[in-house]
């Protein structure tokens, strides 16, 4: 239960912690269907290579055994479908996402891709995740997590639904540390991705705010305590494109 005066930030604005997940909500419900096109723009293809690293490092099997994962704030299945097509006849994944447009252009996705029988789409919060506990072989979120109000009940709820000698990997943007790297970063971060938003989906502001979240989010060290602190072992993660992004990872053992 929120405490009465308890806030959170919303980007650089300070909200009511349960007025968060609401203001996230009209960002996607805005965005949904440009959101992959905007992030083919916004990094200029990158995301898929730091997609695909992230597949690698799960490496589903590619036998027939059974492998269930759980990609969660997953709605448009690219990680999913990058898994499936990884993956053997054993496996089947389950796109958990709060908002029903990102989930609705995941599904019509699947049907194009042939692959509506091998994931699923279910709409859900993170943060109180309707599964049982130790019922999926991994779970993964994709630049997701920063967006989720309380992150430290997100992921008690990734170590609770995974099986013992699970894997949680969670790819997020981080802090750009790179001399040179960071200000061109900040400049095309402020200065261009809003109106290319605008340009795009008709709505700067939503990318206003996805641009300030990226700032807000725990440094990766912080962030690794946090999933320490959730249960997981073995903790670690790997920065990208010069810290851009951070593939975090962690053990239910």
């Amino acid at each position: 239960m929120d405490r009465p005066g308890e806030t959170t930030h919303f980007g650089f604005k300070d909200v009511p912690l349960g007025d968060k997940q609401t203001l996230v909500n009209d960002v996607f419900h805005s965005v949904a269907s440009r959101y992959d096109l905007m992030n083919d723009l916004m990094s200029g293809g990158l995301h898929r290579v730091w997609k695909d690293i992230m597949i690698a490092a799960l490496d589903p099997p590619r036998s027939d055994r059974s492998f269930a994962l759980l990609d969660v704030a997953g709605g448009t299945g690219d990680i999913s479908f990058r898994a499936a097509k990884a993956a053997g006849a054993g496996f089947h994944a389950t796109v958990c996402d709060i908002n029903a447009d990102m989930l609705a252009v995941g599904r019509e996705r699947a049907v194009k891709r042939h692959l509506e029988t091998r994931v699923d789409f279910v709409e859900g919060n993170a943060e109180a995740l309707g599964f049982a506990d130790r019922s999926f072989d991994a779970y993964t979120i994709a630049f997701g997590i920063r967006n989720v109000p309380r992150i430290d009940l997100a992921l008690r709820e990734a170590y609770r639904v995974l099986k013992p000698g699970s894997r949680f990997l969670c790819l997020e943007f981080s802090t750009v540390e790179m001399p040179g790297l960071d200000r061109l970063y900040d400049l095309f971060s402020f200065k261009v991705i809003p109106p290319l938003g605008r340009m795009i989906t008709g709505d700067a502001e939503s990318y206003q705010y996805l641009v300030e979240s990226i700032r807000k989010f725990p440094k990766p060290n912080v962030f690794a305590d946090m999933i320490r602190d959730a249960g997981f072992s073995r903790v670690s993660w790997q920065t990208l494109s010069g810290g851009i992004v951070a593939l975090h990872s962690g053990w239910r053992l």
